[in-house]
């Protein structure tokens, strides 16, 4: 997890939905891809309407308010551990 007003990342654990709702804050999910090896960002889509505090981007993708979630994702849709280690994450992670 990224929380940008903390300016930290954590490992999580994540089974379903309902967690990533939980660790984000809000049922308003949206996500993008991260990379090609099935890894999502999910945040709350209205993490600018809520002026959500404390800010980041990943690599290009757009900036996110508030926290966000990196999980893996699998081909039928369940849940797995992200590719992505935690370190390159932090490297990859720029706050605004």
């Amino acid at each position: 997890m990224i929380d940008a007003e903390n300016r930290q990342i954590q490992e999580v654990d994540v089974d379903t939905r309902d967690d990533i709702v939980r660790l984000v804050g809000f049922e308003t999910l949206e996500s993008d891809a991260l990379g090609d090896q099935g890894d999502q960002l999910y945040f709350d889509e209205e993490c600018f309407l809520r002026q959500s505090t404390g800010r980041f981007q990943l690599d290009t993708l757009v900036p996110v308010a508030g926290r966000g979630v990196v999980i893996g994702v699998a081909d039928d849709g369940t849940y797995r551990d992200a590719m992505v280690s935690e370190q390159d994450l932090a490297q990859r992670t720029k706050y605004l």
